[in-house]
């Protein structure tokens, strides 16, 4: 199915019917060749309904829903479709109240529809090494003890503290490419030194600050240290200079939707923010059109019910 949109009215005008969203959510996922979510077997037919399963043991019904952040949707695939646009499209995000307003939802369909979408944003090379050049930081993401009311400010909650903070994220960036981000307990160097080691191509450069937890990374890859104290910004090596102004933009679109779009963002679904962040940034060179198409294809096998994202469900 031949699709070219450049906005969300295109996109709209394309999708219709239910049946035009079917036929093109299974040309996504199966390329004319349906498989059974079930088992797997590459012998289903189409029956009124949908799809029958062929293989022995199994003939179950199924459709292209199944097993995608679709299945047991009562949403329009229309909707659905404007949602996923809406939320890759937009630099900083999208929040549930203004969802379910643009889309005449509930707020609280909204929101369980955009943690659905994230799932979808995952990264599906998250073992890839970064290579290069590689800048590693980290943020605490909560409000800013200077914007609290007196009785509720807390005590040594400047610079590196956790106190009164949501969570606290490393990201590492490589120059030029994509970025990993990952919800840690802490920024102590046990926690730091295992993600760079495992993610870090042994022969990339790494760039940080001076934040003590990065000493002795260097025993393992190339260390540059950019000493922002000291009113540097750039450590030159040679005829190279180095910097991790790059992540550090990341990290301030970050900071700006959490302040200007969502408001808050809370430690259990934190991850899942980061993916939405991590994602946009990672395909901030291709169209719209291809960051929905990626999105969409990305859906399948990534079901999450309601019970799992409330924390009833493990």
């Amino acid at each position: 199915m031949l699709l070219s949109f450049k906005n969300i009215t295109g996109l709209l005008d394309h999708f219709k019917e239910n049946q035009t969203c079917i036929e093109y959510l299974e040309q996504q996922r199966w390329n004319g060749k349906p498989v059974c979510p079930h088992c797997g077997c590459e012998k289903g037919y189409r029956t009124k309904t949908g799809f029958r399963c062929a293989g022995e043991g199994c003939y179950k019904k199924f459709s292209v829903l199944v097993g995608s952040i679709y299945e047991n949707t009562k949403i329009p695939l229309r909707l659905w479709f404007a949602a996923i646009y809406l939320g890759t499209a937009h630099k900083k995000g999208i929040s549930s109240v203004q969802l379910a307003t643009d889309l005449n939802i509930s707020q609280k369909t909204a929101w369980h529809l955009m943690h659905r979408i994230r799932e979808s944003m995952k990264d599906a090379d998250s073992d890839t090494q970064l290579k290069g050049t590689v800048e590693a930081d980290e943020t605490y993401v909560g409000g800013k003890n200077k914007n609290r009311h007196k009785d509720k400010k807390i005590p040594n909650s400047q610079g590196r503290s956790m106190a009164g903070k949501t969570a606290a994220v490393v990201g590492l960036l490589e120059r030029d490419g994509k970025i990993k981000t990952f919800v840690v307990p802490n920024t102590e160097a046990d926690i730091l030194h295992p993600i760079i080691e495992e993610y870090v191509d042994k022969d990339a450069t790494l760039v940080t600050d001076a934040y003590t937890s990065y000493n002795g990374i260097g025993l393992k890859l190339r260390h540059i240290v950019v000493k922002h104290k000291d009113g540097g910004y750039i450590t030159k090596v040679g005829e190279y200079k180095f910097h991790t102004q790059n992540i550090e933009n990341f990290w301030s679109v970050f900071k700006r939707g959490y302040i200007g779009i969502y408001h808050y963002m809370s430690a259990q679904h934190m991850s899942r923010y980061c993916d939405e962040f991590s994602y946009r940034y990672n395909n901030r060179l291709l169209s719209t059109q291809d960051k929905f198409e990626i999105a969409v294809k990305q859906a399948s096998g990534r079901r999450l019910t309601w019970n799992k994202l409330v924390g009833k469900e493990k």
